[in-house]
């Protein structure tokens, strides 16, 4: 695998990207100081090298009415890799989980799922994440309001960046995921209905 130098100019170009990805390339040339036609040549390359994933917008969840974020984790009976493809796929069915991460530590999963309210998170607890084969415990946490949302990588500016080109710009998913047969989580239902029942100011 080789790997190629970022200059200044690579990682201003993606730092403007990054903050407004709807640019124009004669917008995004004149910011970063170069014509058009080389700025979208480096653009091209950077895309190519897979630094730049995708271009996507951000949507207000307020605005469309999706006011719950909460925080879950999820841990399973025993680890076996052949049902990697079965637990990704669950989790892939689900659009209100927006981030899963293999974790350390007590839990196998840690989620950050959004729902439109506190009763449609508890349909996700108890009919979908409960139902998953291989799934022994689910503890939820719901945030209360959101402090602080970065889309935006902090990049080095202050000299090259090195990055590793690579064939294809999504990254492969991870090998080493835990998975077994069915079993209901026990008593989520009720913990989660009580926990619901007692709080209050979810933004």
């Amino acid at each position: 695998m080789t790997t190629t130098a970022l200059d200044r100019i690579d990682i201003k170009i993606l730092n403007e990207l990054q903050q407004n990805a709807s640019l124009t390339n004669v917008e995004l040339a004149s910011r970063v100081n170069l014509s058009p036609s080389p700025c979208l040549a480096r653009v091209k390359t950077l895309e190519k090298l897979g630094v730049i994933d995708r271009r996507i917008a951000v949507l207000d969840p307020a605005v469309l009415g999706i006011g719950v974020t909460a925080f879950i984790s999820i841990k399973l009976e025993k680890q076996v890799q052949v049902s990697l493809e079965n637990f990704t796929r669950a989790i892939d069915r689900l659009s209100q989980v927006m981030e899963c991460y293999l974790m350390t530590g007590d839990s196998d999963y840690l989620l950050r799922v959004m729902a439109s309210d506190v009763e449609d998170l508890e349909d996700l607890i108890v009919n979908k994440l409960s139902r998953i084969p291989g799934v022994c415990s689910i503890r939820s946490n719901l945030a209360l309001k959101r402090i602080s949302h970065k889309t935006v990588l902090p990049i080095d500016t202050s000299g090259p960046v090195t990055v590793k080109a690579c064939n294809s710009s999504r990254q492969e998913r991870p090998t080493k995921l835990r998975y077994d047969a069915a079993a209901q989580s026990r008593g989520d239902s009720e913990m989660f209905r009580e926990f619901a029942h007692h709080s209050t100011g979810v933004l």
